[in-house]
């Protein structure tokens, strides 16, 4: 499990090739899924509030975010109707 802190554009202190993964903490929000699409895939984190948000990756830049999901499939579909 590794720890990931952004800037709101781009993880910090991580080589090109970090990946983030199931269980892994970005920006303090557990990762509890993950999907790949192309050269760019999704990590859905739970807040701290209890609703789920969504960066979208390539490679350690951030290229979407979306938060405020009410539950995990919620935020899946969402990915994959690519509306995030």
């Amino acid at each position: 499990m590794a720890t990931y802190i952004s800037n709101g554009k781009e993880l910090l202190d991580v080589e090109y090739d970090d990946i983030v993964e199931i269980n892994d903490t970005v920006d303090g929000m557990r990762v509890i899924s993950k999907d790949v699409r192309e050269d760019e895939y999704a990590v859905f984190m739970l807040e701290p509030n209890g609703n789920i948000c969504c960066y979208v990756f390539d490679e350690v830049f951030i290229i979407g975010r979306v938060s405020g999901f009410e539950t995990l499939p919620d935020a899946i579909k969402a990915w994959k109707n690519e509306e995030i």
